[in-house]
Order: structure tokens, then C-alpha cells, then sequence
């Protein structure tokens, strides 16, 4: 341990205590895990963000396409508080960045944001009564509700295996949580990962939960202001919480000419294009192009509109979660899980 970590442990102590102890009184019943009259699939990670968990949510929606599905996040970062169901009203402001991706996206989904899920749910049941499939975003450490099928993700190249409590690590419980998952998918893997070795280390804590290996396939770009087409050179923009498989996409295919990088769902001001206009046009000598991700489109795209912005030239990466090892199975437990409750 280095010497940061050895000034951080005594936190580390008490958030590992203070999050053993919760999960003690959920595990031994003493504070109540509801269940539903409905299908309820969890999506969440031991880690802080950067797992991929809303191309994740997406690979699910898309296998689930001919249910009645609604999604359910906690909507962080948005300007309102409560249940809300989205409406072409809303925005990244009011719901939240990835709920607004996923309502753009699907015109067969509803999407709800509430931040206590245990509450949450019963307003879905009681206003969308026809709903077959709830998926959970980013709840994995969401106690009050027990799930029909809880899938936990772990980045490749941070593994929950080899990371530490917050905020000596990033896991926001102990390594043991693992255990509660009926699915551990490890995400963002290179094209041969180390199956076996990865298989080993997670059996150490679940056994028996399958093991499955995805990664992130990167689509053509495409374009959301200006009339250029796209080139190779590029300038990278983006707040996400782990750009690292995404720089190194951008690096194998294009020509990085400059990056700027904001915090983790960063939201957008004119502020911050003019500067990404001043730094783009610092480093495009040649014909180039600003890139960006999906995440981040859905908030730049209005700011983008304005006529001082219309014509620089901005695309962004859509992206979908492709699964390199144990996939048929992952889809299988998915499908399984659904029960009908219509009796």
C-alpha cells in the first residue's frame, strides 16, 4: 500500500464497515428486500461508474424487444426529484443524461427515473399497468428492492477482484457483494481475454453465478452539427467516467490530433463548446473533426443548434455491448427469468 493509502485506510475502514453492516441487516432480514408482481432485472457494478452500463441496459432492451419494458434509473445529476415517467418535454436536465439516451433511442420503452426504486415501482405498476420487465439502472447496491435476476459488471482492466474500498479503490462495497449476483458479465475486453484466469479470481467470491465476457463494438460516426463529412483526424470530447477503451478505439482507427476530457456526466454549457470551438481549431490544421459519444450528444446536440456552433463539425461514436465469451447463455437466463404474473 502506498503511503496515500496507508493516510486513507481509516476512512476505508469505516465506509467498509459502515456497508457491511447494511448488507448484514438486508441479508439477515432485519431491514426488508421487497419483491414485485413483475419481472425486475437489475443492472448494476461494485465500482465507482466507467463498467458500461448503459450499453449493457440497451443489449437488454434489445433482446427483450417484444415485451412491455420499462426502464427505472436514479436519473443523476437531473434538476427534478421524484417519480417521473419521460416525456418529449424532458431533457438531460430533468431525467438525467443516459435515462434521455435510452428514451431517444427506444419509442418502445417507458422510461421513469426515481431515486428510491423501492417507491418507485409500485407507481410504474399503478400508471403502466401492462408492464412485463422493469430494468433496474445502476442498482446493484439498491437493497429495498430484490430483483428476479441481478447482473453485477466489472471492467476488464478493473477487475472488483484486484480493486479496494472507497476511496483507498473504487468499489462502493466489499468484494463479497459479488455473491448477490446471479450473472457477472466483465466488460470491455480485449478480443482474447484470459477467460480462464477471470473465471478463477470471481468463483472466488460466487461460485456459482455465470461468467460471461463482453465488449463494446464501436459503430460508424455520425454527424450532429456542421456539413463536413467525416474525416480521420479527430478531436476526442467527452465526459464519461472511464475513456480509456475509448481513446484507445480512437487511436487503432483515426488520427488523435487533441482531447479534452470533462468529469463524468458533465453538463454542457455554451461556455465549454466556445472552448472546445478555441482548442479544436488550435490543433486542426487539416480537414478534421470533433468526436464525441453518445452520452455526451444528447446534451451538446441543443447547444449545438445555436448559429455561433452550427457549422463546427461534431460527430459522435454509438456503441452497443457485443459478447465475446458465454453470451448464448447470458441470453438464455434473461429470457428464463421473465415469468408471466398475469394469474
Amino acid at each position: 500500500m502506498n503511503f496515500l493509502g496507508v493516510l486513507l485506510f481509516p476512512f476505508t475502514f469505516l465506509y467498509d464497515l459502515i456497508t457491511r453492516l447494511r448488507n448484514y441487516l438486508y441479508d439477515t432480514g432485519y431491514k426488508r428486500s421487497f419483491e414485485f408482481q413483475t419481472n425486475v432485472i437489475s443492472v448494476g457494478n461494485l465500482s465507482v461508474g466507467g463498467t458500461g452500463k448503459s450499453p449493457m441496459v440497451e443489449y437488454i432492451i434489445r433482446l427483450l424487444r417484444n415485451r412491455k419494458l420499462v426502464t427505472l434509473s436514479r436519473g443523476y445529476g437531473r434538476q427534478s426529484r421524484g417519480f417521473r415517467i419521460a416525456t418529449e418535454e424532458d431533457t438531460p436536465k430533468t431525467i438525467g443524461d443516459e435515462p434521455y439516451l435510452f428514451y431517444k433511442k427506444f419509442d418502445h420503452v417507458y422510461v421513469t427515473v426515481g431515486e428510491q426504486r423501492a417507491v418507485a415501482i409500485p407507481f410504474i405498476l399503478a400508471e403502466l399497468p401492462d408492464t412485463e420487465v422493469i430494468i433496474l439502472d445502476d442498482a446493484y447496491q439498491h437493497r429495498p428492492v430484490k430483483p428476479s435476476l441481478n447482473i453485477l459488471l466489472t471492467d476488464y482492466t478493473k477487475p472488483f477482484f484486484e480493486d479496494h474500498i472507497l476511496p483507498t479503490g473504487r468499489l462502493r462495497e466489499s468484494r463479497k457483494g459479488a455473491k448477490r449476483a446471479d450473472i457477472i458479465v466483465v466488460t470491455k475486453c480485449p478480443e482474447n481475454p484470459d477467460v480462464h484466469r477471470y473465471d478463477l479470481q470471481i468463483k472466488k467470491y460466487n461460485p456459482t453465478a455465470h461468467i460471461a465476457f463482453s465488449s463494446i463494438a464501436y459503430l460508424p460516426p455520425q454527424r450532429i452539427s456542421g456539413t463536413r463529412d467525416f474525416c480521420q483526424n479527430v478531436f476526442l470530447v467527452t465526459g464519461i467516467a472511464n475513456p480509456r477503451s475509448l481513446k484507445e478505439h480512437i487511436e487503432a482507427n483515426y488520427r488523435l490530433i487533441g482531447e479534452h476530457y470533462f468529469k463524468d456526466h458533465h453538463d454542457y454549457t455554451e461556455k465549454d463548446v466556445r472552448l472546445i470551438k478555441k482548442e479544436f481549431e488550435a490543433k486542426a490544421k487539416d480537414v478534421a473533426c470533433v468526436l464525441t459519444t453518445e452520452k455526451d450528444m444528447v446534451k451538446l446536440h441543443p447547444l449545438l443548434k445555436k448559429g455561433e456552433f452550427s457549422g463546427l463539425p461534431v460527430f459522435y461514436l454509438p456503441i452497443e455491448t457485443v459478447f465475446v465469451n458465454g453470451g448464448k447463455r447470458f441470453d438464455e437466463m434473461v429470457l428464463n427469468s421473465i415469468r408471466s404474473y398475469s394469474d
